[in-house]
């Protein structure tokens, strides 16, 4: 009986093991996981669609935008919190902002070409909470922030590089002609900065201010979710802005406070996470109480 070459024999098996691994791994268990989603979770295996009018307007996993054209708050809706997938809320760029709590000095854009700056996270968040403060009748005031939005983060040359007395001062996030934050620091004037100049030998030094320790502007109202696609905002954000959605669609603020409390999901089994209001659900709730 004549017996395969020992090279064709070990190809033959291994060609066996790919056809069996495909059709399990790559065939049976899907479709058997998909079975098993269908039957115990159909609505959330299918995306947890949300229907309007009997067409698509979202789903509860994936927060999304309620701003004009203009990219400005409509105010008759709950906002979301910030986004920092693609132009905001792309479940095809989902991801983070990928800055961190050392990101504090902005790159000043060239006067000749505006978008060619950066900002920090430091100036994101200070600008968001004025604007949040400003669209809410609030305070936007943060710690290390300036009242014009912008980190208030000064960079301060010594005689001896680390130590001994300051010989210059400059806002490194307020770019000439503004007034620095503060006129002066340890009895040095202090400067708006130039766009281009170097201030990489500077120590920078964050200025906390005399905002409240625990500002009104809630934390996630001013920052974005690691996936950039969070549906939900925290209670206290909800709070925030209750009075005024009530006041645009002139309901009784109790009664929007009902259908925030009617949205609100508890945390995981109970310990995990925080309580958060979903921010579609909520708006689609109070499309239809209007």
């Amino acid at each position: 009986m004549n017996r395969l070459p020992r090279w064709l024999a070990h190809h033959l098996a291994a060609l066996r093991v790919v056809v069996v691994l495909t059709l399990t791994v790559g065939l049976f268990y899907p479709l058997a996981m998909t079975g098993v989603a269908q039957a115990v979770f159909g609505h959330r295996a299918d995306g947890s669609v949300i229907e309007k009018d009997g067409a698509a307007v979202g789903s509860e996993l994936v927060g999304q935008s309620f701003t004009g054209t203009d990219s400005t708050p409509i105010l008759r809706y709950f906002q979301s919190r910030p986004s920092a997938a693609g132009d905001g809320y792309d479940p095809g760029a989902t991801g983070a902002g990928n800055q961190g709590s050392q990101s504090v000095v902005d790159v000043l854009p060239d006067p000749a070409d505006p978008d060619s700056g950066k900002l920090s996270l430091l100036t994101q968040v200070c600008a968001r909470s004025v604007a949040v403060g400003e669209l809410e009748g609030v305070s936007g005031a943060r710690p290390y922030c300036t009242s014009d939005g912008v980190g208030a983060v000064l960079g301060v040359f010594r005689e001896q590089g680390l130590s001994g007395r300051a010989t210059r001062v400059v806002s490194l996030n307020q770019a000439c002609p503004a007034a620095p934050f503060v006129s002066s620091y340890e009895g040095v004037t202090v400067e708006c900065a130039r766009p281009g100049d170097d201030y990489s030998r500077a120590l920078v030094v964050p200025v906390r201010g005399n905002a409240p320790a625990r500002p009104v502007v809630p934390a996630d109202a001013v920052t974005a979710s690691g996936s950039g696609l969070d549906p939900h905002i925290s209670p206290a954000y909800a709070a925030l802005q209750a009075p005024r959605v009530a006041r645009e669609r002139g309901l009784d603020l109790n009664r929007v406070k009902e259908l925030v409390a009617d949205n609100t999901t508890s945390r995981g089994l109970g310990f995990l996470g925080e309580p958060g209001v979903n921010v579609l659900t909520l708006n689609l709730a109070l499309d239809r109480e209007s």
